[in-house]
């Protein structure tokens, strides 16, 4: 990968508690890209909103370094990592706008504390308000919006220093699924035409799979696996992932005695009907036991674990049928899942 605009090398951050030492990331190491939409996913707790802090060094890491544009943060003084601060910014899952301030003034307010004179700060804020949809709401106060509207001023105020990162820390677990939607598509529009970097930190597939590139899965702290989404879900490779993409469900198939397969989805045409295709070919019947496919991007991606018949005859049939049409199978046991 070359030169990436942020790397995070052997990152390690441990908080003192009453309990003692607690460690939230152990020997973190991410290279994003200039341009791309970048997932961070886990489950709470994971460590997840711990990294983001960490990716702009509000929480100091107790071990490792990022480098932002080839330049450590480690190294940085206060003027430069405040400085280096404005190129990333960062929004919330609770939005955190300023209360007595209306939107106007909340999307200058990062503008004053750069020194940029009034009159520039509110063309800056007015153009902003614009690309976010919300010109007509510059003299509300946050109390007067919705949801998805706050987060529009959250993203526009994101925006004002002109950074090349946006760090987005569960910025629509607050939110309905078609507020959600919406704010997913404001984004991902920013981050075509505008060409800035996104980093999604969230514990939802949909949200991953609805905008990112590639996307690293963190687990008791460490990073699990990292990917192109189409490769992760269409074939997970840890224990973690199998259950984000799959879910609970896969865990609770019960098998027969008869074969067991894993389809592996990973970039068919999500039109192909797979399976009707399969038992008309075959003239056999298969159980579905267990089906998790997403169309993404126009191909399917995912997988599908079917039963065989109990007549090795008809299995070997089927096995025949998906080598013949090249899709990847392998067979599976309980514990395998």
């Amino acid at each position: 990968m070359e030169n990436p605009i942020i790397r995070i090398q052997n990152l390690g951050k441990e908080f003192k508690t009453s309990a003692g030492q607690v460690r939230a990331l152990d020997d973190i190491n991410l290279d994003i890209c200039q341009g791309e939409i970048f997932g961070i996913i886990g489950l709470s707790g994971a460590g997840k909103s711990t990294l983001v802090r960490c990716i702009n060094y509000l929480e100091v890491p107790t071990e490792g370094d990022v480098f932002f544009e080839g330049k450590s943060l480690k190294q940085m003084t206060g003027a430069e990592l405040r400085k280096t601060r404005r190129s990333m910014g960062m929004i919330f899952q609770q939005f955190n706008l300023l209360a007595q301030r209306n939107v106007m003034k909340n999307v200058c307010f990062p503008l004053e504390l750069a020194g940029v004179s009034k009159t520039e700060a509110k063309r800056r804020a007015m153009e902003l308000l614009e690309t976010v949809g919300l010109k007509e709401k510059a003299e509300a106060y946050p109390a007067q919006l919705s949801g998805g509207q706050k987060q529009r001023v959250a993203i526009a105020r994101a925006l004002a220093t002109n950074p090349k990162v946006i760090l987005c820390d569960e910025a629509t677990s607050a939110l309905d699924p078609n507020t959600t939607k919406s704010i997913l598509s404001l984004l991902k529009e920013i981050n075509k035409t505008m060409g800035v970097t996104v980093i999604v930190i969230t514990h939802e597939m949909s949200v991953i799979e609805s905008i990112c590139d590639r996307v690293a899965i963190i687990d008791q702290s460490r990073i699990a696996e990292v990917g192109r989404v189409s490769e992760i879900f269409s074939e997970p490779k840890s224990k973690i992932g199998r259950q984000l993409i799959l879910g609970d469900a896969a865990g609770q198939v019960k098998f027969g005695d008869s074969k067991q397969l894993r389809i592996i989805f990973d970039g068919r045409e999500s039109e192909e009907p797979v399976i009707s295709n399969l038992v008309l070919a075959c003239k056999v019947p298969v159980n579905i036991m267990y089906a998790q496919t997403r169309d993404v991007g126009g191909t399917a991606m995912g997988q599908m674990i079917i039963q065989l018949p109990e007549d090795k005859t008809d299995g070997e049939r089927v096995l025949h049928y998906l080598d013949t049409v090249k899709i990847p199978y392998e067979e599976v046991r309980e514990h395998d899942i």
